[in-house]
């Protein structure tokens, strides 16, 4: 365990003000459930904004509707024209249902190791790791170069419309930046590199795939529904759109960071020809057992049938139904190629169906030759000396598109445990169980503080 050979006092302290931190956090139940009553991203705000004062630093507070509290803190650099730094910590988490974990979703109990909770993972201990950073640097007088910012954003897991959208649109100076972190990364891999040697590779994410979620409305004929002989009924029509979507299988398409991940993997010659191949990657990938899922959306748009409402009761044959569908597109797809994928999915029922959006962002990149990306391997490389960093791409959104948008550099980064598996951490995001360990917890918090005056100091 890297925490227990080579942490400092000074580590180790920032580590347990991280778990409690992240345990008070998760005792806030800060559920977004979508809806713009919810969320109630205040109590994980006030939390973090007097964590932050007690080091003296003014906190600015932006309420973009009744709750949904985000915080923005500065320490002020003493070059004008030096590159900003901003940590983006979002503060809200999504919805859980409780019967189906071992113990209290939002309790933030420490258990052989682990802090348990809604948004262990997702992203309550990066952001507090952020804070606790912040709060040390100010503590200590940092004096950086250029302006160091923590953004503490609500509205993050609902497509930040009241959050870094928001600000974006109504605060935006607040948050300009020249680079970002945010979530996620840090997840550990064997490669081949250097000459075939093989050597432990660490991702950082450096784009996403857009967002393209959709509305299908399905349109019938009312009637009573004790005489369904014969009936326009737009459920049934509509359960024959979800099928169809469900079987659908949309083309492969590969991106620039394609191989790095392949080779982050330590495929072998003859699969990696089979992933690059746009003939055999589906069949290639159905072969890759836990990996797969991921991996597949790596390389196709998707579309995922979530939600379906009508307006109307069990006696009555409904003549509208709602079907919201999750749409994740890879870099260069636009709107046109969403239209065209739900058309041929549906066929002849395409006649039957409006199509509208209900978030339309595209893919969002960032280069790595830059400094921040240099000090990140260093940091990594402290802790972790024979390392690899892989540039990836993340198959869900982050507020990292609104920063790219705004003209910043953002990158996905933590640092987890090696013996933490992708496929067990992606298993916990939005799952049962969450949790994070602390030697994790540690790991990128030490992250955080060491980029931080690498870039900065």
């Amino acid at each position: 365990m890297w925490l227990a050979a080579f942490m400092t006092d000074a580590e180790s302290a920032r580590t347990n003000e991280t778990v409690e931190l992240l345990q008070q956090m998760i005792r806030n139940e800060c559920v977004n459930d979508g809806t713009v009553e919810s969320g109630n991203e205040v109590r994980n705000a006030d939390l973090l904004q007097q964590i932050i004062e007690g080091s003296g630093v003014e906190v600015d507070r932006y309420e973009a509707a009744p709750g949904r509290v985000s915080i923005v803190a500065r320490i002020e650099g003493s070059d004008p024209q030096a590159p900003s730094l901003l940590l983006n910590g979002h503060t809200d988490v999504v919805p859980v249902n409780a019967d189906g974990w071992d113990n209290d979703p939002f309790g933030g109990e420490l258990i052989d190791g682990e802090v348990w909770g809604r948004g262990a993972i997702d992203m309550l201990s990066l952001t507090a790791a952020m804070a606790v950073t912040f709060r040390n640097l100010a503590d200590n007088n940092f004096m950086p170069k250029g302006d160091l910012i923590f953004f503490g954003v609500a509205d993050e897991e609902s497509g930040s419309a009241y959050g870094a959208q928001w600000m974006a649109d109504h605060h935006g100076d607040a948050i300009r930046a020249d680079y970002v972190l945010t979530e996620n990364g840090g997840l550990h891999s064997g490669g081949l590199h250097s000459g075939g040697a093989a050597r432990p590779v660490i991702n950082m994410n450096v784009g996403e795939k857009g967002v393209a979620w959709r509305r299908l409305r399905v349109r019938g004929t009312p009637g009573h529904g004790s005489q369904p002989f014969g009936a326009d009924n737009a459920l049934i029509k509509a359960a024959a759109v979800v099928q169809r979507i469900g079987e659908h299988r949309t083309p492969p398409r590969f991106h620039e960071r394609w191989l790095t991940q392949l080779d982050a993997l330590g495929m072998d010659d003859e699969m990696k020809a089979r992933m690059l191949d746009p003939a055999t990657v589906d069949e290639a990938i159905s072969h890759l057992g836990g990996a797969a899922k991921y991996l597949h959306s790596c390389c196709h748009m998707t579309l995922s049938p979530n939600v379906l409402v009508s307006p109307t009761k069990t006696n009555t044959i409904p003549d509208v139904v709602d079907i919201d569908i999750d749409v994740r597109t890879m870099p260069g797809e636009t709107p046109d190629d969403v239209r065209e994928q739900l058309t041929l999915a549906m066929g002849e029922l395409a006649e039957h169906v409006e199509i509208s959006p209900l978030m339309n962002d595209m893919s969002t990149t960032s280069p790595i030759d830059t400094p921040l990306w240099d000090a990140l391997r260093r940091s990594v490389q402290r802790r972790f000396p024979t390392s690899e960093l892989s540039p990836g791409l993340t198959v869900g959104f982050t507020d990292a598109r609104v920063h790219r948008n705004m003209g910043a550099i953002a990158y996905g980064a933590g640092l987890m445990a090696p013996t933490l598996s992708p496929v067990e951490y992606g298993s916990r995001f939005h799952g049962n169980n969450e949790r994070i360990d602390v030697e994790s917890i540690g790991l990128t918090t030490g992250l955080y503080y060491d980029t931080v005056v690498d870039l900065l100091g």
